[in-house]
């Protein structure tokens, strides 16, 4: 996984991902993996289904890297993920992670006269 976000879509925000319902490229290193599918796919289908409806994409659909990152930086908080991740032990490296891609809001000042 590790080499496929690092080195390829963080290098070129522009390749394009191709949302599947299947284990795909980036599961191919995981244990779980079984062709397809995973022996953890109860769990997971849960999980891909959740993000999927926070993201509004459907299995097939495709987009650049750096749009998918801008569906999530601009439709899911940080505190989202407790819900969407639910039972993902990743959680407390995403939070960071997502909160990093969203545009700092800044307070206004008050001023004085």
């Amino acid at each position: 996984m590790n080499a496929i976000v690092w080195g390829r879509l963080r290098r070129n925000p522009l390749t394009e991902v191709i949302f599947t319902s299947t284990a795909d490229s980036i599961c191919a290193p995981c244990p779980w993996r079984r062709g397809l599918g995973c022996e953890a796919s109860e769990r997971i289908t849960g999980l891909d289904t959740r993000h999927a409806a926070a993201l509004g994409i459907r299995p097939g659909q495709r987009m650049s890297w750096a749009e998918a990152l801008g569906r999530a930086a601009s439709r899911v908080r940080p505190a989202d993920l407790q819900r969407i991740c639910n039972g993902c032990q990743w959680i407390a490296l995403c939070q960071p992670a997502l909160a990093r891609l969203q545009p700092t809001v800044h307070e206004p000042c008050e001023t004085s006269i």
